[in-house]
C-alpha cells in the first residue's frame, strides 16, 4: 500500500488529537506506529494511554517540558536537532509504518529546523510509509510538497473565556 504525506495546521484545536487517531486506527490495523513529539517534553494523557496501552505505538519526545513563549534556548535547538537526526534514521529503515511528527511545524516556525532540512528527509521515505506532520503555521513548501493538508480552523473556543486546559480534555 503506498503511503502518502499529510499535515495537519491551522489555529483550530485537534491536530495532535487527529494525528493520535490515525495512530489508533494504524495499530488497530496492526501496523507499526512511530510518533516524535517536537518541543513537547511533559506528560500528556493521550501519550500515558497510547504507550499503556498499545505497544506497537512508541512515543517519543524531544522537548523541555516546558513550551518555547518568546525565543528557542539552546537547548531547545539540541533537542529538536537530535530528534530530528532521529527521525532520519526511523524514516531511513523503514521499521514504522505510520511515522506521526507532531508540533514538526511549530519546531520550524521558532527555527528548531529548517522546512528544507525537514523536506529533504521526508524524500527519504519508503514508498509505504505514511508520515503525518501536525502544528500551527505549517510552511507552504510543506503543503506544496504533501500529499493531504488538512486546516483546523478556531471559530469558537472556551480558552477565550478563561477556561484553563483540563486533564484528559486539553492535555
Amino acid at each position: 500500500m503506498k503511503g502518502y504525506i499529510q499535515v495537519y495546521t491551522g489555529n483550530g484545536k485537534g491536530k495532535t488529537t487527529a494525528a493520535f487517531g490515525l495512530a489508533l486506527r494504524a495499530a488497530g490495523a496492526g501496523k507499526k506506529v512511530f510518533i516524535a513529539q517536537f518541543v513537547k517534553g511533559r506528560k500528556y494523557s493521550e501519550t500515558e494511554a497510547l504507550t499503556r496501552t498499545f505497544p506497537d505505538i512508541i512515543v517519543k519526545q524531544y522537548g523541555r517540558g516546558c513550551f518555547i513563549i518568546k525565543e528557542p534556548e539552546e537547548e531547545d535547538i539540541k533537542a529538536a536537532r537530535r530528534g530530528l537526526a532521529e527521525v532520519e534514521r526511523i524514516i531511513m529503515e523503514g521499521k514504522y509504518n505510520i511515522i506521526v511528527l507532531d508540533e514538526a511545524n511549530i519546531a520550524i516556525y521558532y527555527k528548531l529546523f529548517s522546512a528544507d532540512e525537514l523536506i529533504d528527509i521526508l524524500k527519504k521515505k519508503k514508498e509505504e510509509t505514511e508520515i503525518i506532520v501536525t502544528g500551527r503555521y505549517a510552511p507552504r513548501e510543506l503543503t506544496d510538497i504533501a500529499d493531504l493538508v488538512t486546516e483546523m480552523k478556531e471559530v469558537k473556543h472556551y480558552y477565550q473565556s478563561g477556561v484553563k486546559a483540563r486533564k484528559g480534555i486539553e492535555y
